[in-house]
């Protein structure tokens, strides 16, 4: 199936990253500065295509995009 190739855990997310740390994955998710996972029950998720583009674009926190400003 092909959604579920697409989707990747945290540690997949982390070694993206340059091998930080699953927690600072999270902390990063949950303080809106990356991609929203995906949750599937007790699982969380990422789209790899979303976390590839977001790592393309310089790692830009997701918030301060949406809002349209540059806050950083």
């Amino acid at each position: 199936m092909t959604i579920v190739k697409s989707l990747i855990n945290v540690a997949e997310v982390a070694e993206m990253l340059g091998g930080c740390s699953k927690r600072h994955v999270m902390r990063l998710a949950n303080a809106g500065k990356m991609p929203a996972p995906v949750r599937l029950g007790g699982l969380v998720r990422w789209n790899r295509a979303e976390i590839e583009t977001w790592i393309a674009d310089g790692c830009e926190p997701v918030q301060a995009a949406t809002e349209g400003g540059d806050d950083r």
